[in-house]
């Protein structure tokens, strides 16, 4: 049995990635909803944008949405990547 966890560990750990870097508002929001719009509740998704606004905006989403933040990463040059638990 402890095979088959470990076999299935890296689904749980897959992760759904959107690129929003070098989009301006409203671009990289509109870009995340439309990518997540088809996937399942509880999806991991890890979003890069380089807007200023798009902390703000994403925050926005997620309270309306009940996605869930679940960290925030500076990458460097002004790419931000947030971990996302989509409701």
């Amino acid at each position: 049995m402890i095979n088959q966890a470990a076999e299935q560990a890296p689904e749980l750990t897959e992760v759904y990635q959107v690129d929003a870097v070098g989009l301006v508002c409203p671009l990289p929001i509109l870009r995340f909803k439309k990518r997540t719009q088809h996937l399942p509740s509880g999806t991991q998704v890890e979003f890069l944008a380089d807007d200023p606004t798009g902390r703000k905006d994403l925050q926005a989403l997620c309270d309306i949405t009940g996605h869930r933040i679940h960290w925030i990463r500076e990458e460097g040059a002004g790419v931000l990547r947030y971990r996302i638990s989509l409701a």
